[in-house]
């Protein structure tokens, strides 16, 4: 059995800011690169670890543009839904957005929480369970969601599908991050991930497989996503599991589709960013201007009743919905 994984596509119209190239050009071109790859190595089942879209409520025509492209894949696609998939980080909202739509047309199949799957073939049984994105998940009561604690007994393999910042070395203080190492007790076979852009190297613990080859698109102004060639994950299921990547020749070189004056203009403006937050910081407590990221805040913290992180995301979802 082989399955493809690829993360974070992020369809949109527009180009990013710091994008110097035709991006809906680019990222189609990757698409039907990939879908030779497909056929080529004899793909059975696909595998997205979310972020599909760049936002949860995509133009009619974009999505129309793209479906085209995905319709001639052929294989049993399955996505969990990302970040920017969801209104206010909460997954319970994917009714109401385009990528909802396309799995309740069938068009792929969103896995959902405590949901089980099969993949089978004549020789194998693997079963397929998915966490999508949250508000809490990388949170210090949250990294069981990361954790696969029950696989069928006659399942040959297992595979967990999260979208979350799963990396394996210490990242930005300040931005909430889970360890390979701190998920080292699950019983998934492979562990697959998305949402963190810069993807590792394939990292087994115990016989265990932590997977993230990186997003297919480059839209952050970082000198890492210059250097970085977007590709595809490979995973062949037989007597025992074997991992290869691809990368994709359509993704150009970093220099001819990121704007450098914009990383440069970046770069300053955090180095600003940090000097006035100092200064802030040394007169009073204060962390956040922006009232999403407050809402976020509190339904992040810990001792908060229930029905107040409840309300908080539904205020979160209610402002980004406005513009529907």
């Amino acid at each position: 059995m082989k399955i493809l994984f690829m993360t974070d596509t992020h369809i949109r119209g527009l180009n990013p800011k710091n994008r110097i190239d035709d991006f809906v050009q680019s990222l189609e071109n990757k698409l039907y690169e990939i879908i030779d790859i497909i056929h080529e190595e004899n793909i059975d089942y696909i595998i997205h670890g979310g972020d599909f879209f760049d936002r949860p409520d995509i133009s009619i025509s974009i999505v129309s543009r793209f479906a085209k492209i995905f319709k001639r894949i052929k294989k049993p696609f399955y996505i969990v839904s990302g970040n920017h998939d969801i209104f206010g980080h909460n997954p319970n909202t994917i009714n109401r957005t385009i990528l909802g739509l396309l799995g309740e047309l069938d068009f792929i199949k969103v896995i959902n929480k405590n949901e089980k799957i099969f993949f089978t073939d004549n020789e194998l049984k693997v079963q397929i369970t998915g966490q999508p994105y949250t508000y809490d998940i990388d949170s210090d009561i949250s990294k069981d969601k990361y954790i696969l604690k029950d696989v069928d007994e006659d399942a040959n393999f297992s595979i967990h599908v999260v979208h979350g910042m799963l990396i394996d070395k210490p990242f930005v203080k300040g931005i909430p991050y889970t360890l390979i190492d701190d998920i080292k007790d699950t019983k998934a076979d492979i562990t697959l991930s998305g949402h963190y852009h810069s993807g590792f190297d394939t990292i087994t613990i115990d016989n265990k497989y932590f997977i993230n080859p990186g997003s297919l698109v480059r839209i952050t102004n970082s000198l890492n996503e210059i250097e970085r060639k977007p590709q595809v994950a490979i995973i062949q299921l037989k007597d025992t599991i074997s991992i290869s990547y691809k990368k994709l020749n359509s993704a150009l070189d970093g220099n001819l589709v990121l704007d450098r004056s914009q990383i440069e203009k970046a770069v300053f403006k955090s180095e600003r960013l940090f000097e006035f937050k100092q200064t802030i910081d040394s007169a009073v407590e204060f962390e956040k201007m922006d009232i999403n990221d407050i809402l976020i805040e509190v339904s992040m913290s810990e001792g908060v009743p229930e029905k107040v992180k409840e309300e908080a995301l539904k205020r979160i979802a209610q402002t980004q919905m406005k513009d529907l």
